[in-house]
């Protein structure tokens, strides 16, 4: 999920290089509502929230081409969780989540996904279900990317350890998300429309309204650093240490306007000012940090 267009070209969708699959256990809007009719604890979701978030993604895709700030923002990401690679693009790399999709555009290879029904998309099902989707097969992909979604996910770490089906022996998942430092930490909470909840007893969401609304920006930064025996959940599947960790940035995004608004910064001050910002962030992460990037390889 995310947070000028002549970076970028549009999908292809001949019959090799675009495919769409609506899994059995997927949820598009009809389908949710077969499934989850059933499921009380998921109503806000089906009734109300799964479409306003399905209707925000689409509007913030129209707005996608026009912040050029926020493609180089996102150009930068990509080419970091892809550095270890010699060419990421004969990789098999599944993106969970990818709602405006920017890293598709970018790297044509990649297979989108999410639980919202985007007809752009390659896959439409529930990652939590991911390993019984049979049309991804087991230790088939290179590489699983998440981008700014293990905080919206009910059960991340159930989530993960899952998707380990679905990776070769050695294969990475690479997920970036918020980095709660001093500076963040501010910006997240009172600047930003997100919960973010460092009082939770266990590494879930207590409530699931929508594919968007459900949140809380501190449950990623809390598994792998806040709280390390949470991601302990993990070792039995994934090698990782410190070494896997890299923050991202301090006020860069911020200073984009993010995907709703455009700010005015021509593109050579912004680049200029996202270098010394990617300096900072690394100098000083738990001054200055607002995301960062772990990488989980699968044994």
């Amino acid at each position: 999920m995310t947070f000028s267009g002549w970076l970028f070209r549009s999908p292809q969708r001949d019959g090799k290089k675009y495919r769409r699959v609506e899994e059995t256990i997927g949820l598009g809007p009809s389908r949710m509502q077969a499934q989850l009719q059933l499921d009380t604890d998921h109503s806000h979701y089906l009734v109300n929230q799964y479409a306003e978030d399905r209707a925000l993604t689409l509007r913030n895709r129209s707005k996608l081409n026009a912040n050029r700030n926020l493609l180089y923002w996102y150009r930068e990401l990509y080419r970091t969780q892809f550095a270890d690679f010699s060419d990421p693009r004969r990789l098999r790399v599944l993106e969970i989540g990818s709602g405006v999709s920017p890293l598709k555009r970018f790297y044509e290879n990649v297979l989108t996904s999410d639980v919202m029904d985007l007809d752009y998309l390659d896959y439409v099902f529930d990652c939590h279900a991911i390993d019984r989707l049979d049309s991804i097969g087991d230790e088939s992909l290179d590489v699983i990317t998440l981008t700014n979604v293990l905080h919206h996910l009910k059960d991340p770490i159930d989530f993960l350890n899952k998707a380990a089906h679905k990776l070769k022996r050695g294969g990475k998942i690479i997920a970036t998300e918020p980095y709660l430092s001093t500076l963040s930490t501010l910006i997240f909470k009172y600047l930003h429309h997100e919960p973010v909840d460092f009082d939770i007893a266990e590494p879930v969401l207590s409530e699931v309204r929508g594919p968007l609304a459900s949140a809380n920006s501190a449950l990623p930064w809390l598994i792998f650093i806040g709280h390390p025996p949470w991601s302990d959940r993990l070792r039995a599947k994934f090698d990782f240490d410190e070494t896997n960790f890299h923050p991202f940035s301090s006020i860069s995004y911020m200073m984009t306007g993010g995907i709703s608004r455009r700010l005015p910064i021509p593109a050579p001050i912004y680049r200029a000012l996202f270098r010394l910002d990617m300096a900072l962030s690394r100098a000083f992460p738990n001054l200055l940090a607002s995301f960062f990037i772990i990488t989980l390889t699968h044994k």
